[in-house]
């Protein structure tokens, strides 16, 4: 079982509308979104949601009024300004560190597990999808990401699936070490921009530190000539293979439109080339 993880140093430069034609073109694939803070893989896929879970990753305090003597000691120990005057837990501001829990004289406050987000797991007309939604202003997106790519080689072991098709999320934080953490390899998505070349360095950089074969991929490669050709010096340079060059069009937008993946809507120049790199990873 081969796993292909898609990742992009910045957002924005078209990963999710790859995956999601990778996916139409795959025959015999699981498929995950771990952009688990906006995932969108499932706007194209027309997924039939089949089950739907709670994720819990963190704790919140709570203050029992009929226990509390409102001693004020926990209100002086957060650090976060948590607890009001009134001797009530702003949900917003509480870090979960449980320091009050611990502190609490009369063991008046409750700390609990919260639901931070869902995961759930979808038929679609190409395969099964495993995606996830954090709630919002929750943590531990790196926990969720680890969950969904379990599950989905859960899956596909049972299922007998040779490959997982990962959307990644975008950046170099922790949930895109989750994402890329033992992937067969990993493709890069970038885009011909100031910004584009450098997080392209940067993600890069992740990949060879966790020892992931990276390739790269630029979308819209058309709309800036002189840093398309910062970036494939940069890879001459740096040796890394230049496995396809997407070109803008608008069918890319109307495919989205429709919740179609492009190669689905369009045969134009976009979707051959995307069939160019599906055929280049898949050898």
């Amino acid at each position: 079982m081969k796993e292909i993880t898609l990742i992009s140093g910045k957002g924005g430069t078209g990963k999710t509308s790859i995956a999601g034609s990778f996916a139409a073109l795959s025959s015999n694939a699981v498929f995950t979104d771990c952009d688990v803070d906006a995932a969108n893989l499932s706007l194209i896929l027309r997924p039939d949601v089949q089950e739907t879970h709670d994720f819990k990753a963190s704790r919140e305090a709570f203050i029992r009024e009929d226990d509390c003597n409102q001693c004020g000691l926990c209100r002086d120990l957060c650090r976060f300004g948590a607890i009001s005057e009134n001797f009530k837990v702003d949900p917003l501001s509480c870090e979960g560190c449980g320091f009050c829990y611990y502190a609490c004289p009369e063991e008046a406050i409750d700390f609990e597990e919260v639901v931070s987000g869902e995961w759930s797991i979808s038929k679609t007309p190409h395969g099964p999808l495993v995606h996830a939604r954090l709630g919002v202003a929750e943590e531990n997106s790196g926990r969720l990401v680890t969950l969904v790519r379990n599950k989905a080689r859960e899956m596909a072991h049972a299922e007998n699936l040779d490959c997982i098709i990962t959307d990644g999320p975008p950046g170099i934080g922790c949930p895109v070490i989750a994402a890329l953490a033992g992937a067969s390899t990993a493709l890069i998505v970038t885009e011909p921009s100031l910004s584009g070349v450098h997080d392209l360095e940067r993600v890069l950089a992740v990949c060879r530190h966790f020892e992931i074969p990276a390739s790269i991929c630029v979308n819209r490669c058309d709309l800036d000539e002189e840093n398309m050709k910062k970036i494939e010096e940069y890879c001459r340079r740096e040796e890394v293979p230049l496995i396809g060059r997407v070109p803008f069009d608008k069918a890319v937008t109307e495919a989205m439109v429709e919740g179609l993946p492009v190669v689905e809507y369009s045969d134009g120049p976009v979707s051959k080339e995307i069939k160019k790199i599906w055929e280049e990873l898949t050898k």
